[in-house]
């Protein structure tokens, strides 16, 4: 696997090596040591999640705050989706700066989101089939979010507006100002 560093600090794109022959592909998604090698960083996952959504979906932005924060590998199975991370680490070079990247199948790559970012991702296709491991169990009560169209962080979703879809929380999370995380 090769490891991109992004311009967010401790945020990684992993782009596996591929072996393709007549018969199809192979590659190893995700191998812990290897990863924990290249980045410094912990790779070890204790809750794997899948979501199907349609064309112009907007989930985002979360995270899990406090004691149940968590580290995200996020990938999609199918579809395309441009996914987006946001430091929100009050003591990091990068805080409040987001970065995006488009995920497919064919792309095969993978975004580590390290803990202390909001995360989110907006469906390009007519549905995708998103993939997240997570390094800490979820928990309601540590739910945590920035509002997908904060004036302050300015990110482009690479949508319409008028195609966007949202759920009810989504649509109150707080600005980046207002700091819940």
């Amino acid at each position: 696997m090769k490891i991109k560093e992004t311009p967010l600090k401790d945020c990684y794109i992993i782009e596996p090596t591929v072996f393709e022959d007549g018969r199809g592909y192979f590659y190893e998604k995700f191998n812990e040591k290897k990863f924990e090698e290249l980045t410094g960083m912990n790779g070890h996952f204790v809750q794997d999640n899948i979501s199907k959504s349609a064309y112009g979906v907007l989930r985002g932005l979360h995270l899990q705050k406090g004691e149940h924060a968590q580290a995200k590998l996020v990938s999609c199975l199918e579809g395309k989706v441009w996914d987006v991370a946001v430091d929100l680490r009050p003591e990091s070079p990068t805080f409040g700066q987001w970065y995006g990247v488009e995920l497919t199948p064919g792309n095969r790559l993978q975004f580590y989101v390290p803990r202390g970012f909001a995360h989110g991702f907006s469906v390009l296709s007519e549905t995708a089939v998103f993939a997240y491991k997570c390094d800490n169990f979820y928990s309601k009560e540590s739910e945590g979010g920035v509002i997908w169209n904060d004036s302050e962080l300015k990110i482009d979703w690479k949508l319409p507006l008028g195609d966007i879809i949202l759920s009810e929380k989504d649509k109150v999370l707080p600005t980046f100002a207002e700091r819940n995380f």
